[in-house]
């Protein structure tokens, strides 16, 4: 048994009961899994709690346009949620409803210690209210007057409501957070908590609202519900044991503090300066490690049902299998870049990764087996320095994979295992066993080769558990052996010796044809129909009306513009590219997020003109360097006969984000 290294809390973000998660909100689930299982097969007694956040505005009005009550609403919200998570073979050990009896009351009495300590007080809101976000903001804070946070549209409010004095804790936690630099993870995050929202100054927060009634009452004044996100975030104590009046359970004596929230990078704000907060006013401890991971993105953007891109964790499971979608989620998400999904690359990778490296590598084994040894695997020791080196890869593949989840890269870590598996494929074409098989005198060789395969692909299948648990087992099934232990998996042994191999190797993972897959896709997603307008050199053109002949390119249809995303952006640094004289690098905010592009545009603009400037650009394009600085868009620019350039800017005002088509 690996050794017990004690007590380890995971949280992730509870999900909003609005509807159906997406691709992108079941990712969080299932990185949380990954690391749960493996802390559990490290040693430690993992609590790992989930659960759906069910009150607030959004809900009670997505119930009344359904024609039924918010808990009926919330009720199937949750049951759909729990069945997606069960879906994904998430093995959580708690799910937490905000909505359940012990939640509501301990909310309750948090508030009114609050209240009666002097840190929540009564008073009254003026402002723009956000409702998908459940926030208010001043007019100075808002962006082209819309929402900073989702950039949707706010609507003003004014509303008696109780607030918290965050002012008064604000010094604590900056403290706090330069006292620990591993509590914001990662670090570009926590330098935007600082100098975005911290060091500027805190405004007092609004903790009730009274424009509605769906959420849980404040006892001494029950005209007011509690704020959702004040709400929300105590789940992660009340989910434990915790008691406001001191009396705390168990669980929470041995789990608290959290050692790990994972949560959405764009929720960061509320996990690393609201809570920290109310656990300080609380005097409690504050979590070791919030995580705020990126997003996994469609191909041609953010996922929405008005763009009709949306992609449910069901459907890809329906094609592809649960583990072969968990180990895409794992392994394309960067630690702090957004991810991509895309049917090709999810295609390629199944086949590549999943059906060629791994499934081919285990039936190919076994099959050898049976044919040449009847499926008795045995270690005669006759060894040549080809094993070593494999060895070498294989015995040191828990200490990198280690390394790299102490970090959370936690895709990188599923590479690691996977250069093992690619590393036993090289081992069959050095070794060549079909050739010693009709060698007579090269029969233990051919056996001792065989083994160290089998050793090696039990060590990686093992390693493999937390990431791809159904996989994982039915390959060590298939070896006649069980999970070895965590701390034995840098020695030689996991596979003994002598043992008689399944004579029937299932296929893993049978290959995909991509058209096949697409085919599937257009009757889930069928193309856009919307006719795409005649610009105006094409109009000009069919008039007779153009100043002059060009060459154009040859004609593409309403698919091909579609795969192209176009935004407007506004630039908000600029520099010039050190190692060149034509290119400047933009910081460019796209709305969802922040892209790096590189433009060959230093003749025609300084740094200083760009600042400020919104911009067309497309913001899909691959990565590419130039002059070893990484692009990951394109401005869109107009090039005059003379070879002027003029950056394509929007006739009026839009915001960062806006789509253009």
């Amino acid at each position: 048994m690996a050794q017990d290294r004690g007590a380890y809390y995971i949280t992730t973000a509870i999900a909003y009961a609005s509807g159906k998660p997406h691709i992108g909100n079941t990712y969080e689930i299932v990185l949380a899994d990954a690391i749960a299982r493996y802390k559990r097969q490290q040693g430690y007694d993992v609590f790992f709690q989930t659960g759906t956040d069910e009150h607030g505005i959004k809900i009670e009005e997505k119930a009344k346009a359904a024609d039924v009550t918010p808990r009926q609403f919330v009720d199937n919200a949750y049951d759909e949620i729990r069945r997606i998570w069960d879906l994904m073979n998430t093995s959580y050990d708690k799910f937490i409803r905000t909505t359940d009896d012990y939640h509501e009351k301990q909310v309750q009495k948090i508030f009114k210690k609050l209240y009666d300590q002097g840190d929540i007080y009564k008073g009254s809101y003026e402002g723009m209210y956000c409702t998908p976000c459940e926030s208010f903001w001043t007019p100075s804070q808002l962006v082209d007057g819309k929402c900073p946070d989702c950039g949707r549209p706010v609507q003003p409010a004014s509303e008696e409501a109780y607030f918290f004095k965050m002012s008064k804790y604000a010094p604590k936690l900056i403290q706090y957070i330069e006292d620990h630099p591993e509590f914001i993870q990662p670090a570009a995050r926590k330098n935007e908590m600082i100098n975005n929202f911290l060091k500027p100054g805190l405004q007092d927060l609004c903790v009730s609202r009274t424009s509605f009634t769906w959420g849980i009452p404040v006892t001494f004044d029950e005209k007011h519900v509690v704020y959702v996100w004040l709400d929300a975030l105590v789940n992660y104590i009340t989910g434990i044991g915790f008691d406001a009046d001191g009396d705390h359970g168990d669980l929470y004596k041995s789990h608290w503090p959290a050692d790990l929230h994972l949560i959405g990078k764009d929720i960061v704000r509320f996990h690393t300066i609201y809570w920290p907060i109310f656990l300080m006013a609380l005097d409690e401890p504050l979590p070791k490690q919030v995580f705020g991971h990126p997003w996994l993105l469609v191909g041609d953007g953010k996922m929405s049902k008005s763009k009709g891109n949306t992609i449910y964790a069901d459907t890809l499971v329906d094609m592809f299998g649960v583990d072969a979608v968990r180990y895409y989620m794992i392994h394309e998400m960067p630690f702090d870049n957004d991810g991509v999904f895309t049917w090709d690359t999810m295609v390629e990778r199944y086949n590549s990764d999943l059906a060629n490296t791994l499934g081919n590598l285990v039936k190919r084994t076994i099959s050898m087996g049976n044919q040449y040894i009847d499926g008795v695997i045995e270690d005669r020791g006759v060894k040549e320095p080809v094993d070593d080196d494999l060895y070498r890869v294989a015995l040191s593949v828990r200490a990198r994979a280690e390394e790299k989840m102490a970090t959370l890269h936690v895709a990188d870590a599923i590479t690691e295992i996977f250069e093992l598996f690619k590393r036993c494929n090289k081992y069959i074409d050095e070794t060549t066993p079909w050739i010693l098989a009709k060698e007579a005198d090269k029969k233990d060789r051919l056996s001792t080769v065989l083994y160290n395969l089998c050793d090696c692909i039990v060590i990686g299948a093992t390693l493999l558990a937390p990431y791809m648990p159904d996989t994982a087992e039915a390959i060590l099934e298939q070896m006649r052996t069980g999970v070895k232990d965590y701390d034995d998996l840098d020695k030689r042994g996991a596979f003994v010796s002598g043992t008689k191999v399944t004579s029937d190797p299932a296929v893993l993972f049978d290959r995909k044809k991509l058209e096949d897959v697409l085919k599937e896709v257009e009757k889930l997603y069928p193309p856009k129909k919307e006719a795409v307008s005649e610009s105006a050199d094409a109009k000009a053109q069919q008039d007779g009306t153009a100043a002059g002949s060009f060459t154009h390119k040859a004609e593409i249809s309403i698919d091909d513009f579609d795969k192209m995303e176009l935004r407007v952006g506004v630039i908000k640094q600029c520099e010039a590219v050190e190692k060149s004289k034509k290119l400047l690098c933009s910081q460019v905010d796209v709305g969802d997020k922040m892209l790096q592009i590189v433009s060959g545009i230093r003749k025609y603009y300084t740094p200083e003109e760009m600042v400020g400037k919104k911009v067309m650009v497309i913001t899909n394009l691959a990565p590419a360097k130039l002059a070893g600085v990484e692009s990951q868009g394109m401005l869109l620019c107009a090039e005059g006969a003379d070879g002027s350039l003029a950056l394509m800017t929007p006739e009026k005002d839009m915001p960062a984000g806006a789509e253009i088509g």
